[in-house]
């Protein structure tokens, strides 16, 4: 391992999954080490804040170990230490902060604070270049925004939900169906077997605006199910989640499109949880063959779409690069929104 490569040590603990990643130049995956705790909080039909922060403690020392020997790195070789400080679970936040302000403390490295959101975004870089300017479609359980990006480190929410997030819908509908949490997965395996018979409303199509509107329709799923129960009516698992996702896609397939069409972008960019649907990774596909062929997709692979500490490391790569770096005193913000770097 030679000095003249920048060797990122990057932490993410905003949720359930606790990573260490070590990231070369920016771009290269030495290791991602992710401990997940879906089985964990499956019991209890989503994620319970105490329990995350229980096995972020639990984890996070030994996930540091693992990721320095799997990449044969040590901390000499490192250039910084990156972390998440927020958005997210105020508890796992700290537990990551905590164990990098410690680490870059004990070797005496940098620390680089980085923003989940842009996390995600970045994710794309470890698939090929990004050339701006670009739009970005983020999709997870707790955010969905359209975000325009006019170089590294600009970021401008053109749109974002108004209620829920569509990775929210998902796990609220996926209750209902009695599926396993996280049931984005099966929902998305059962809509393949059916068919959109129910036509559930596309909130906010024909408004003049990039943002989106979940709430409706997970209302309207719940009343149909609940009305259909009451009447002793036998509905169709297969055709409801067909049903559900094809509104989801529609929405977000229909405004991402309009939005590269205001604005000039060269590429888009799909990432967070919900952006491994395969369903709507192939709409989105379809839709940009057809009517923006010009625009490059980039879509991560499902591994870097969840929660990893490599898309930290991705991140941080610019953040190191535009001079921004934390004090010991950094402190977990739950709510960040983003903010050009």
């Amino acid at each position: 391992m030679t000095n003249t490569r920048e060797l990122i040590l990057a932490i993410e603990s905003s949720c359930d999954e606790t990573s260490v990643a070590i990231i070369a130049d920016g771009s290269q995956i030495l290791t991602n080490i992710v401990a997940s705790q879906i089985n964990s909080h499956k019991r209890f039909g989503g994620v319970v804040p105490e329990v995350a922060s229980r096995h972020h403690v639990e984890q996070i020392t030994l996930c540091i170990e693992d990721a320095l020997q799997e990449a044969k790195v040590t901390p000499a070789e490192l250039t910084a230490v990156a972390v998440t400080y927020g958005p997210g679970l105020v508890g796992s936040l700290l537990i990551g902060i905590s164990a990098a302000k410690a680490f870059a403390w004990a070797h005496q490295l940098p620390l680089i604070p980085v923003n989940h959101m842009a996390g995600h975004i970045y994710a794309a870089r470890l698939v090929k270049p990004l050339e701006f300017p670009l739009m970005a479609l983020l999709v997870s359980g707790g955010h969905t925004e359209l975000v325009y990006m006019s170089e590294d480190g600009s970021f401008e929410i053109i749109g974002e939900t108004r209620d829920d997030a569509a990775g929210e819908a998902y796990d609220k509908v996926g209750r209902v169906l009695g599926l396993t949490y996280p049931s984005g997965k099966e929902i998305d395996q059962l809509a393949h077997l059916g068919e959109d018979t129910y036509h559930f409303p596309r909130a906010m199509m024909k408004e003049d605006n990039f943002d989106f509107s979940f709430s409706g329709l997970k209302s309207s799923f719940i009343n149909l199910v609940h009305n259909a129960e009451q009447r002793e009516e036998v509905l169709i698992k297969e055709n409801l989640a067909a049903s559900f996702q094809a509104s989801v896609i529609e929405v977000l397939v229909e405004k991402t499109i309009r939005a590269c069409q205001t604005y000039p972008v060269k590429q888009l960019i799909m990432a967070g949880g919900v952006a491994a649907n395969i369903g709507l990774k192939t709409a989105m596909e379809v839709a940009i063959s057809k009517r923006l062929p010009e625009i490059e997709l980039i879509v991560p692979p499902i591994r870097l779409c969840g929660d990893n500490a490599a898309m930290i490391g991705a991140a941080a790569h610019v953040e190191l690069k535009l001079g921004h770096l934390s004090s010991y005193e950094l402190n977990a913000n739950p709510s960040l929104v983003f903010q050009t770097m």
